[in-house]
């Protein structure tokens, strides 16, 4: 049996990143590989009426069990919510938990975003990628003898350049798992986030209904992905399958880490042709 590949996903809040990239988190277990989501954030500023101290408990409860959904482990920092920036301190965490996880492949956000938080892990991450195998920066723990794969998770923006599709990934058979995940976040997704957007009114009481309700909101808003890198679905899945997936996610490796050869590519994103 094949060594499992050890996929680290570092995002800023409790959520992000089974909703950026929650496919790829559930394809990997679904083919036995260990996957480790990271909130590096507390959670605490994402609500309208509940107190911080209550939040954070609550959204740190509701991360593990999207994590347990597709058994992965789940672990949230404790960085104020809202009050993110790219130290030297958050550096050397986010250098130390890679040599300890020890990834093959590490997943974050673009450091260029429309939220403060996301900007941050993101610049921490490529901040930490060459320092990894660097023996006297935090000696404590041993060095990795290369960096991992690094990529972005999916977004939509356009400046100061819009995603490189790398890699994309039909998740259209992933939904429901993926909504499963972000329906443990009920905080958020049934109460902060409809109230953000003026939708409180629309979410539904009924438990079945509100996951029925969830998946088709979720969907609405990552159907532009697959919209903007259709020419690349299309390479990847054919023309017949590729023209008329709905929902996908779009990875762009980074430079600053090591980059994706074919035979990287083949162990990582075994799915995946050059696009």
């Amino acid at each position: 049996m094949s060594i499992p590949l050890r996929l680290l996903i570092l995002g800023a809040h409790p959520d992000d990143a089974e909703f950026h990239a929650g496919g790829l988190a559930a394809l990997y277990r679904q083919h036995g590989h260990d996957v480790k989501m990271v909130s590096v954030t507390d959670g605490a500023a994402g609500h309208h009426f509940r107190q911080a101290d209550e939040l954070r408990r609550i959204r740190r409860n509701e991360a593990a069990a999207a994590g347990d959904r597709i058994g992965a482990v789940y672990e949230t920092w404790d960085y104020p919510d809202g009050q993110l920036q790219p130290t030297l301190e958050l550096r050397h965490q986010v250098i130390r938990e890679c040599r300890q996880f020890a990834p093959d492949l590490v997943l974050t956000h673009r450091p260029n975003d429309y939220h403060p938080d996301h900007r941050a892990v993101g610049q921490a991450v490529q901040d930490a990628s060459y320092m990894v195998t660097v023996p006297l920066v935090c000696p404590d723990v041993p060095i990795l003898r290369r960096d991992p794969v690094v990529a972005y998770m999916p977004d939509l923006f356009t400046r100061p350049y819009p995603m490189v599709p790398d890699v994309v990934l039909d998740i259209t058979d992933l939904m429901d798992t993926i909504t499963g995940m972000l329906a443990c976040h009920a905080s958020q997704v049934f109460e902060f986030l409809p109230f953000n957007q003026g939708i409180a009114d629309q979410v539904p009481q009924d438990s079945a209904a509100q996951f029925q309700w969830l998946r088709q909101w979720y969907g609405r808003i990552i159907e532009p992905r697959a919209d903007r890198y259709r020419n690349e679905l299309i390479h990847q899945y054919g023309s017949e399958r590729g023209g008329k997936i709905a929902y996908a996610e779009i990875f762009e490796v980074s430079e600053y880490a090591s980059p994706l050869t074919a035979e990287s590519r083949a162990r990582l994103f075994w799915f995946s042709r050059d696009t």
